[in-house]
């Protein structure tokens, strides 16, 4: 079965246009009948005016469903738009030709200039709109330079541009909600699929470390290896949460939520504190560097607290255990041999954001990380 054709975000703009080709068909006609007998040959006009009312309704059918907004639909229609306008050379004398608009109207005419922009954009409108007033100044065999008498030249370019910018806008603007519905779905299957993880398989390997540093002795190894198999799968819910495209905002409450554990403790506001999706990320990942350094380094009793604030200008994340503690100049000493995972990590993340990362710690009364994140104006 063929898949349904996708929808034009230019369609208003072409129904538009047929509303404009009716009334130009209208003014043809009352010009028609106005300058008849004046013609030369009055009959041959009658006949011509018949094949412009004719392909008026057949353009109008085409691109009002749809078959018709096409290269070679519109190049047509330019085709027959200059083919009636030249043909003013065999209705009508050359002093009438000089003396009037050419015979089918420069108002009908438009139409072709309408066309083109809605299906190619303002360069092509202000090509074809060129391309009708060319026709025009072949008729009466010069180019007229006066606007204020004769301003053809700048309405054909006026309607080609201001039509093209419109139908451009109207498809970016469509590509950016399309864009935008997508990235909506998948966050949202995200966000489910980190729900039913967590509440799943991280819950039961919670338990299991848990319940094996409780009983101890040959099941430490199990609960050990346990409670690295929920931070690794913490870690990657979190990072898939935290990939978006740049410029998009993301909520940063459940980045950090994923982190919850039986040894992390995570306390989050009631509302949402949307980042930009690259910043939100950076910070998700200083949290996880200083929540590593706990395991790694606080004892294997130790407990972690992560704080989220959304203040007035700024974001703030502290991140605190009641571990071992960091003894006067370590951080100094392991830059010194070449260790800079926190500098890097976690205070060069932050200055790299243009916030700033405070460490407050002692020997035996734990650590304390408080990250800051100023919103920009």
């Amino acid at each position: 079965m063929p898949a349904a054709p996708l929808p034009d975000p230019a369609a208003p703009l072409w129904r538009a246009a047929q509303v404009f080709r009716l009334l130009s068909c209208l003014y043809a006609l009352g010009f028609q009948i106005a300058i008849n007998d004046d013609l030369e040959r009055p009959a041959i006009g009658w006949a011509l005016f018949a094949v412009l009312i004719s392909w008026s309704v057949a353009c109008a059918v085409a691109y009002l469903h749809g078959y018709g907004r096409r290269r070679a639909w519109v190049g047509a229609e330019v085709v027959v738009v200059v083919a009636l306008m030249l043909s003013t050379d065999i209705v009508a004398s050359d002093q009438w030709a000089l003396d009037n608009q050419s015979w089918p109207t420069t108002l009908w005419a438009t139409n072709a200039t309408i066309s083109a922009a809605i299906l190619a954009g303002p360069v092509a409108g202000m090509v074809i709109g060129l391309v009708v007033t060319a026709s025009n100044a072949a008729l009466k065999g010069y180019v007229s330079i006066d606007v204020g008498r004769n301003a053809t030249v700048v309405i054909e370019l006026a309607v080609g541009l201001a039509i093209g910018m419109a139908a451009q806008t109207a498809r970016r603007a469509h590509t950016e909600l399309q864009r935008a519905a997508r990235l909506a779905a998948s966050l949202e299957e995200r966000e489910r699929l980190s729900r039913e993880v967590h509440d799943g398989a991280i819950q039961v390997l919670a338990l299991v470390a848990r319940r094996g540093r409780e009983i101890g002795g040959p099941t430490a190894e199990l609960a050990e290896l346990a409670g690295q198999q929920e931070r690794a799968l913490r870690r990657w819910v979190s990072d898939a949460g935290a990939r978006a495209p740049q410029g998009i905002e993301a909520d940063l409450i459940p980045m950090l939520r994923s982190h919850a554990s039986d040894r992390v403790s995570v306390s989050l506001p009631a509302e949402p504190v949307m980042l930009s999706a690259d910043v939100a990320g950076e910070v998700d990942a200083a949290v996880v560097n200083a929540l590593d350094n706990v395991v790694a380094h606080a004892g294997a009793e130790a407990r972690a607290f992560v704080l989220l604030e959304d203040l007035d200008g700024s974001v703030v994340i502290s991140v605190r255990d009641d571990g071992t503690g960091i003894p006067a100049g370590r951080l100094e000493e392991a830059v010194d041999e070449g260790r800079a995972g926190v500098s890097k990590s976690i205070v060069g993340r932050m200055n790299w954001l243009g916030g700033s990362a405070r460490l407050t710690t002692e020997p035996g009364r734990g650590t304390e990380w408080e990250l800051t994140i100023p919103r920009l104006p």
